[in-house]
């Protein structure tokens, strides 16, 4: 990959408020990946971005105000770009996880699984951003929507109160762990899965109280 060698602007150029250079942009955030895979969500810094992709940091705080905006734009452009998928809703509750199951297998699938990993990790030390996340790259599956949820309860699939923490806790985790070891995630799996796992935990998430962040939420 090849950098420019200088990231020196001139103040009438920044004051006219000139156009993102799109392919530099691309450049540093291909950096920023390489760096989480490296160092990970708490090592990767702002300075670190600037040395590897030969940048000034003000050139990158002139694009994001925080390391979580400048990761989000980072995912955004790499494993999960092509713009987000439709909303799932299919009639019934079991379908409805099914085709979610599907979709995270295959957000998965399209990221190194070393960068899923550290994906998790950042989710789990900054809560906010596997939402910031989903709300940039549009659903990957990792979280069961509020309107999912709520028609399963009215077509009388969930009793009234059942919480998404099963789903959010349950799914990438198994989903992610099978995919490091080697282990299928296909269409049998995915129904053993939903059909003996999934639905069985929701329906008993009534009559307990969830932590207040599930792994993947």
């Amino acid at each position: 990959m090849s950098f420019r060698n200088s990231e020196v602007e001139t103040g009438a150029n920044a004051r006219s408020g000139r156009p993102r250079d799109q392919v530099r942009e691309a450049e540093i955030l291909a950096c920023v990946l390489e760096l989480l895979g490296e160092s990970g969500y708490d090592g990767l810094t702002f300075e670190a971005v600037a040395r590897r992709a030969r940048a000034s940091k003000a050139t990158l705080y002139r694009r994001w105000d925080t390391k979580r905006d400048m990761v989000v734009a980072a995912v955004k452009a790499g494993p999960a770009s092509g713009g987000g998928p439709p909303a799932i809703d299919t009639g019934s509750l079991r379908t409805d996880l099914l085709a979610l199951c599907e979709r995270l297998d295959t957000t998965m699938r399209t990221a190194d699984p070393t960068m899923s990993l550290l994906l998790l990790q950042a989710g789990l030390e900054d809560p906010e951003l596997c939402r910031h996340i989903e709300e940039a790259t549009g659903p990957t599956g990792a979280k069961l929507p509020a309107r999912v949820l709520a028609a399963a309860i009215d077509r009388g699939e969930l009793p009234a109160g059942a919480q998404p923490f099963p789903f959010e806790e349950i799914t990438g985790s198994v989903l992610l762990l099978r995919r490091l070891n080697g282990l299928s995630t296909g269409p049998e799996y995915l129904a053993y899965l939903v059909d003996n796992i999934l639905i069985p935990a929701l329906r008993a998430s009534v009559s307990t109280t969830p932590p207040t962040q599930a792994i993947f939420s």
